[in-house]
């Protein structure tokens, strides 16, 4: 897995790289959508809330993993784009992100560059050649886009799939004015992943045996970078999560 130039050896890199717990540097700032998320159980039961969070603090920074872009995209303006499918077989998901700066009373963060990063159903990346997969050269499930006046970005996207070793998420690097501001990962509910991966194109890469709990970047808590969910495992999910970053 090579690094890219834009890849943090910080010590949550080497950490998830050997599999290690890794320490939040921050607590989380996440708010419900004003539907009122829910997150589906795999029965298809009565529904929870997730997300809500009530405290608005910055959101723990997380590794950028071994699969960040190494293409550069924030500097080609055809991967900012609200559709980052490409094809790709999956749940639908429309992701929902806000930016919000924590030193000003989490007010927004207008004209911040969102990037986005994840596998796809079976677990594989684009731009990278991985075991049994080369995805040398495709640039599928990634992209960026820019948030507007209420510091929101919107994304289409599917739900992500997983990988030995990690809990299901997607990667997110902000950008403010050209600079780095805040690298994180979104987590999601584990009910809703079995769901999602007892269903169709999931089915043949089966359930992901590491939860939220077991991971080794969501084990110390994944409270402040958790989607809140809208959907059920059927038609698709609206999954929503508000990002602080110290701007």
């Amino acid at each position: 897995m090579s690094p890219t130039d834009r890849t943090r050896f910080s010590r949550r890199d080497v950490l998830e790289v050997l599999g290690a717990a890794g320490l939040a540097l921050a607590a989380g700032c996440t708010s419900a959508s004003p539907a009122s998320p829910t997150d589906t159980n795999a029965s298809g039961a009565t529904p929870t809330p997730v997300g809500g969070a009530a405290s608005c603090s910055v959101t723990p920074e997380e590794t950028a993993g071994p699969y960040s872009d190494r293409v550069g995209m924030i500097n080609n303006p055809a991967f900012f784009r609200q559709d980052i499918t490409e094809g790709r077989s999956g749940l639908p998901v429309t992701l929902a992100l806000t930016v919000v700066s924590v030193s000003g009373g989490c007010s927004p963060v207008p004209n911040a560059q969102i990037e986005i990063w994840q596998c796809d159903a079976e677990g594989r990346y684009s731009e990278y050649s991985q075991p049994g997969y080369n995805g040398t050269g495709q640039t599928f499930l990634r992209g960026l886009q820019t948030t507007d006046g209420e510091g929101k970005a919107t994304f289409r996207t599917i739900y992500p799939g997983w990988y030995a070793g990690r809990a299901t998420h997607i990667h997110v690097e902000v950008f403010v004015s050209g600079r780095t501001v805040k690298t994180t990962q979104i987590a999601f509910p584990d009910s809703a992943s079995r769901a999602v991966y007892g269903t169709s194109v999931y089915a043949a890469h089966g359930q992901n045996p590491t939860t939220n709990a077991r991971d080794n970047v969501f084990s110390d808590g994944s409270d402040a970078e958790m989607a809140a969910l809208a959907g059920d495992a059927t038609s698709g999910y609206t999954a929503t999560l508000t990002i602080g970053v110290s701007v």
